[in-house]
């Protein structure tokens, strides 16, 4: 198994199965890969919730591997950054190549912000990683999480993934934080304090 199947695979235990939330923008997916994509991956055929189901485990793994990573050319980024922005393809698409440009804006580089990795966002992300390297992923981390709550603070019904019912951590900040180190996680007193503003 290549080291990227490995990934895939990793990203596929996160994900579950089948989920049909009202709530997530996606709407219906299947290991994680959203009934929009499957409709765009397979032109002319009727694609329902059947359908959805209807999706295998290896069939999951080869979306991951040709669309999530091989397509957005995220081979072309340091190795190191691979499990986190992979996993962030997975979960958000082109978003996860727009909060790595914008962490590197603030890094100094001028890069566009738009989701694409071109030779300028790989170039500056290899330099980013030779003056940080002990430092660059956990930024990441840090900036994907930054990004779910912004996204929760915008929308409502997008809340119950970043606040679990008893007000702890919900399943996106325990994902971002699932690659950060644990000395940059936040406590429980600190995400509440940051979703204490949400109804």
């Amino acid at each position: 198994m290549s080291a990227i199947e490995h990934l895939a695979e990793e990203i596929l235990a996160r994900e579950g199965g089948f989920v049909n939330d009202p709530d997530d923008p996606g709407g219906a997916t299947n290991f994680g890969i959203s009934i929009h994509m499957l409709r765009r991956l397979r032109p002319g055929q009727t694609i329902g919730l059947d359908e959805m189901r209807a999706l295998t485990r290896a069939q999951a793994l080869e979306i991951y591997v040709t669309q999530h990573f091989e397509r957005p050319r995220l081979g072309d980024l340091p190795q190191p950054l691979w499990p986190s922005v992979f996993d962030m393809h997975v979960h958000s698409g082109a978003n996860a190549v727009r909060i790595l440009q914008r962490l590197l804006g603030q890094f100094g580089f001028a890069l566009a912000v738009d989701g694409v990795i071109g030779t300028q966002t790989s170039a500056a992300a290899y330099q980013a990683q030779g003056m940080a390297p002990a430092h660059l992923v956990d930024a990441y981390g840090i900036a994907r999480r930054d990004y779910y709550y912004k996204l929760a603070d915008q929308r409502p019904a997008s809340r119950k993934f970043a606040r679990s019912s008893d007000g702890g951590k919900g399943g996106w900040i325990l994902r971002a934080e699932a690659f950060i180190s644990p000395r940059y996680h936040l406590s429980i007193a600190q995400h509440r304090a940051r979703t204490g503003a949400w109804a």
